[in-house]
């Protein structure tokens, strides 16, 4: 998911998927400590030979980012030596282009990938390099900001092939709701599905030229589409979550930590159905936008006023949409409402984080790409490439809190350096949204999963996954978002998909029986 930002669809969802930080420096750590003669950047009395990193990440590229990489090419000319060629990837073309990247061979340094996107494909495809040594010897802050259950969790087949970047062991969901629309209509806060579903349809009656809800619309943030987006909600007692094979997907899918893998086209769930089900009469009754499909960023329509409601992967509001939404209208606000359920044990967790940073095989750079992340993963590093240029982007409240001066520099760490030992908590948050991120960032407030540090191996089925998913394409969130008739759709969807499903859950299914019976 994009998650984060601009996730624009995903997000990051989702993801994400988003993004906000937990209370830094507080996650105990035991991650596995680089060897005593490593080092991750040359003594101060020693430059390197110049050299450009290539590095791709999704989002678009803030306005004051040239100067930012200024900023951080002089601080690293006397020992690094390192220039940074940064390219941005809109998040609608994200998953074709860095496809194309890596298939093609191009010389790229360092990566963005996920399990939402295609980090397990490009695995198999022996597209990234593996990173242990790597990390032992020029990684030791990258291993020591990240504790020892987000190592444990996020290796592949045991080996670490992207380093993972999170703070937190479930990640945020919550609706923007604007709170200023819905104190005008008298509505109380939300509290429950219904309670939002009261206000898009008052938000229909009384406010015209808004939209009431947006959900993401594009397929690589289905995860954010309005059915699916259900599954995180406290009424989803059965914990429906999606297979590690098709991890935005609910067609493979997991339930009360059973260790079993479930196929809606062999049965279909009749909570998942409701969903959609429920999907389709929003649309018709246009509650959702017509052409939710076709919009690439629902971010931007909230930025613009245009949306009473969008789905994001993150607990808070973002900064930069508060501000561009109160440059529309100075008295517009949105409030994020969260249906999770925050009793203990009740969420499960397999720790597995929403974004990597990977080091492409054909990287003539694997030492310095490391190096320079290591770098990053410095506080006043990460301060400078996280929030942007002190007194000009941001301001530091306390140690571990900022504050955005102005949306020159956007947020999105989660691409490439966030780790929860560095990071702030936005000090304009309210004290809601910093407990959510606070416990959210504790381990012990969850059920760990059975399949917790579980990697799929798909390069048997790696031909089906491709087929699959290109057909997923045509169906899946054109019915989460109610725009089609689900009985009809469901029906062509399960004929041209269900025999590729089926053998990538046999797969699926006899990998987590072995790695259960070994456990």
């Amino acid at each position: 998911m994009r998650t984060k930002k601009g996730i624009a669809a995903i997000l990051s969802i989702i993801m994400l998927v988003g993004l906000l930080a937990a209370c830094s420096g507080k996650t105990e750590n035991n991650a596995p400590s680089a060897s005593p003669d490593g080092a991750a950047a040359p003594e101060a009395s020693t430059k390197l030979d110049p050299v450009t990193l290539k590095i791709m990440i999704p989002g678009d590229r803030p306005r004051d980012f040239d100067a930012v990489v200024a900023e951080a090419e002089k601080r690293m000319a006397g020992t690094l030596n390192v220039k940074l060629d940064v390219v941005f990837v809109p998040w609608a073309d994200l998953a074709q282009k860095t496809q194309v990247t890596l298939s093609s061979g191009e010389n790229i340094d360092l990566i963005f990938d996920a399990p939402w996107l295609h980090i397990t494909q490009q695995i198999a495809a022996g597209s990234y390099a593996p990173l242990d040594d790597l990390l032992q010897q020029y990684g030791p802050n990258i291993l020591k900001n990240r504790p020892q259950a987000m190592w444990d969790a996020n290796k592949f087949d045991g080996k670490i092939m992207g380093i993972p970047n999170g703070i937190t062991f479930v990640q945020g969901r919550v609706y923007y709701v604007r709170k200023d629309i819905r104190e005008q209509l008298g509505i109380a806060p939300i509290q429950t599905y219904d309670d939002l579903m009261k206000f898009a349809y008052a938000v229909k009656e009384k406010v015209p030229n808004m939209t009431p809800m947006i959900p993401a619309g594009q397929d690589v943030t289905k995860g954010l589409s309005e059915a699916s987006f259900r599954h995180y909600w406290k009424d989803n007692t059965a914990n429906i979550t999606p297979s590690p094979a098709l991890s935005e997907s609910l067609v493979l899918y997991t339930k009360n930590n059973d260790g079993k893998v479930y196929n809606l086209f062999d049965e279909m769930e009749p909570m998942v159905w409701s969903w959609i089900e429920n999907s389709r009469k929003l649309y018709q009754d246009k509650i959702i936008h017509p052409d939710v499909l076709a919009i690439k960023d629902t971010g931007e329509l909230a930025k613009q006023g245009k949306a009473a409601i969008i789905p994001n992967n993150d607990f808070g509001v973002k900064n930069d949409v508060q501000q561009a939404l109160k440059s529309v209208d100075p008295n517009a606000e949105f409030e994020a409402v969260t249906l999770m359920n925050l009793d203990k044990g009740a969420v499960l967790t397999n720790a597995l984080q929403y974004n990597f940073i990977s080091v492409p095989a054909v990287s003539k750079n694997k030492e310095r790409a490391i190096q320079f992340l290591d770098w990053a993963n410095q506080k006043e590093n990460y301060d400078l490439l996280a929030y942007g240029v002190e007194g000009k982007n941001w301001e530091a409240v306390g140690d571990d809190q900022y504050k955005f001066l102005n949306d020159g520099y956007t947020w999105f760490p989660f691409a490439w350096i966030w780790n929860p030992a560095t990071d702030r908590q936005d000090a304009g948050q309210d004290d809601v949204t910093k407990q959510l991120n606070q416990w959210g960032a504790d381990v012990n407030n969850f059920t760990l999963d059975k399949l917790a540090g579980f990697t799929f191996n798909n390069t048997a089925v790696v031909n089906e996954i491709s087929q699959y998913t290109s057909i997923e394409a045509k169906y899946y969130t054109a019915m989460f978002n109610g725009v089609v008739e689900p009985n009809e759709y469901w029906a062509k969807f399960k004929a041209e998909a269900a025999p590729l499903a089926k053998k990538i859950q046999n797969e699926l299914q006899k990998q987590i029986d072995a790695f259960l019976a070994a456990k």
